[in-house]
């Protein structure tokens, strides 16, 4: 018997100092261990399912009472969506950088979108062929590089999704910035609803956020927002997470992960 106790001591032993001697994560991979959960909750969960359902029928909602109360205008009636965790699905991206220890960069993100495999997300299809039968023009706008136009387009057209035309896609050229495309499909349409996973993807007047990280903006034009905007849950990256390194992405692991170590709330 002390023999049997005495090996399972030495296996614990040479167990722990092999746990021990395993070199320690590097800032970029704790980073991206941080991740995990926000993608598994995108991913997998019914409240993410829920959320993305409740926003769209809200959406559908605003449509009608707009249309039904809409003024005569030459503009035609138009709704602008964002493509990225707003109608496209793409946290098997997320999900892929995460298992294998990676962060993002433009090369695998731009690798990802030219496989045009991203599937839509609850509730988005619905919504869009019921704004194409209202006679709204849909846009879609979104700041993937001009240079996945075509892969882009190839996935809307999979997923079948109404007016997804040359004409009603608009990608980034220059800036992120979408205010500039914005007018220009407002140059010939009223438009009546915003949707997005970011506050920019409405006003590019939600960009630079104080230490308050937006949130009195959001406060100041609450009403405004709860009428023209319907804002979907995006917990893996987005804006809110630019405003936590002070809207400067460029800052290093380490520097990040601190700021986010700072940031959190601890109050009792």
């Amino acid at each position: 018997m002390r023999s049997l106790i005495f090996i399972i001591s030495i296996l614990t032993i040479s167990a722990c100092q092999q746990i021990s001697n395993e070199p320690p994560l590097s800032p970029e991979e704790k980073l991206s261990m941080q991740l995990g959960n926000a993608t598994v909750w995108f991913q997998q969960s019914a409240e993410m399912e829920a959320s993305f359902l409740q926003a769209y029928d809200k959406g559908k909602m605003l449509l009608k009472i707009k249309m039904d109360t809409l003024k005569d205008s030459e503009l035609k009636p138009a709704v602008i969506l964002d493509l990225d965790e707003t109608v496209l699905d793409n946290s098997p991206f997320e999900a892929r950088l995460f298992l294998e220890g990676e962060n993002y960069s433009s090369e695998s993100w731009e690798n990802w979108c030219k496989e045009a495999q991203a599937d839509a997300l609850p509730g988005a299809v619905d919504f869009l062929n019921y704004a194409d039968s209202l006679g709204l023009k849909i846009f879609y706008i979104s700041n993937r590089k001009i240079g996945v136009f075509e892969p882009t387009l190839k996935n809307l057209q999979t997923l079948k999704l109404p007016q997804a035309e040359k004409d009603h896609l608009l990608l980034r050229t220059s800036k992120s910035d979408k205010t500039e495309r914005r007018e220009t499909v407002k140059a010939d349409h009223q438009i009546i609803l915003y949707v997005g996973d970011n506050l920019t993807d409405y006003s590019q007047k939600f960009a630079e956020r104080d230490s308050a990280l937006g949130k009195d903006l959001v406060k100041k034009h609450q009403k405004e927002l709860s009428h023209n905007f319907i804002m979907l849950p995006n917990p893996m990256y987005g804006e809110w997470e630019s405003a936590v390194y002070g809207n400067d992405f460029s800052k290093a692991a380490e520097e990040k992960l601190e700021l986010r170590r700072k940031i959190l709330s601890r109050k009792r």
